[in-house]
């Protein structure tokens, strides 16, 4: 049985604490839709913490996600009220993910999330990849520059790049960001579309988690659950305006110095 959170001074190194679920909820809402992987930022944080691993960690960080879509719905609840067209797109660049999810469900949270390293690796060839692609990337004035104008190839093409995101550390922005580029989009309009795919993609995953474990949760574990949730919101909100932001002007190539820099950072404190 999960040993409990009550404040106690005597609380069991690796359990979790309101401290514990701010932190996280902070890293969760930053990271979510940068192309660094939240879920490798989340599994490395936890490590750093010093938090057990255990059922109720692993759905933490895939719960709190839920915050970062909910700030997505906020932001664009007009674009999804009124374009639906392009909801279509979305829910077709959903389904490969879905079924794959749905397929490796087990493998991810059983075997993949239970080895940071996984997640370092990921990290850090995932940043090579930025890099490299950056270097050689040349956006074309054809490249497709609104979010109506993305056709369903190109949004099929994308689900199937967002699949690879499976693997904790690869990071789903990053995986749909350049699989959106190589299709011939322009860098702000796959952001964009990365957001709004984010949505159907994340309550999925959440959901599934939450059927299977939700009755295994304490009163506490939904006072940590509710509080990652508001804070990730909110941080979700800041991350998502500076991105819009930034690739205006900037390429992707510092993300990905950044997430090399950081692989080996852990790779040589947790090694």
């Amino acid at each position: 049985m999960r040993a409990q959170a009550h404040g106690s001074s005597t609380l069991p190194r690796g359990t979790m604490t309101l401290f514990d679920s701010i932190i996280l909820g902070i890293i969760e809402g930053l990271t979510e839709f940068l192309p660094i992987s939240s879920t490798a930022h989340l599994v490395l944080a936890s490590k750093l913490l010093h938090l057990r691993t255990s059922d109720f960690l692993k759905s933490f960080e895939i719960s709190i996600q839920l915050g970062a879509i909910a700030s997505i719905v906020f932001l664009y609840w007009k674009t999804l009220i009124l374009k639906w067209d392009l909801n279509a797109k979305i829910i077709t660049a959903f389904v490969p993910t879905a079924i794959i999810g749905l397929i490796f469900y087990k493998l991810v949270k059983n075997v993949l999330l239970e080895n940071y390293l996984i997640s370092v690796y990921a990290l850090f060839f995932g940043g090579i990849a930025l890099v490299v692609f950056e270097l050689l990337h040349q956006e074309k004035e054809s490249d497709t520059k609104e979010l109506t104008d993305i056709s369903y190839k190109q949004a099929v093409a994308i689900g199937l790049f967002q699949s690879i995101s499976i693997i904790p550390g690869v990071s789903r922005a990053a995986a749909t960001i350049l699989g959106g580029m190589l299709m011939g989009m322009k860098r702000k309009t796959i952001v964009e579309f990365s957001f709004l795919l984010a949505i159907p993609t994340m309550v999925g995953a959440i959901s599934l988690d939450l059927i299977k474990s939700a009755d295994t949760f304490s009163q506490t574990d939904f006072i940590y659950l509710g509080t990652g949730f508001l804070v990730s919101f909110i941080m979700a909100i800041v991350s998502v305006k500076f991105l819009l932001k930034f690739v205006q002007n900037h390429r992707l190539t510092s993300f990905g110095i950044y997430r090399i820099m950081l692989a080996l950072t852990f790779l040589f404190l947790l090694g």
